[in-house]
């Protein structure tokens, strides 16, 4: 178990996920930022990753639940996500 593991929303899956993309620690997480991370786990790890992981790599950044991100920046994750 890693210090990414504190985190809130960060089980065992998305722990490992970020892990096989290089990302070991919560300070590189915040560094490359929720929207680089995802997109590095939908190409080198889970092609199948739904915006749900998204969310919460975000609130793993932030702190807290996914479930109490504001709903300004779920509709900023939710575009990005129409993108991919």
């Amino acid at each position: 178990m890693s210090a990414l593991a504190d985190l809130p929303n960060v089980g065992k899956v998305l722990e490992k996920n970020l892990m096989n993309i290089g990302i070991e620690t919560p300070e590189q997480l915040r560094n490359a930022g929720a929207e680089e991370a995802f997109v590095r786990i939908r190409a080198q790890v889970d092609s199948g990753a739904c915006l749900h992981m998204l969310y919460g790599i975000q609130g793993a950044i932030d702190g807290i639940p996914d479930k109490l991100l504001p709903d300004q920046t779920k509709q900023k994750l939710r575009a990005f996500y129409k993108t991919l």
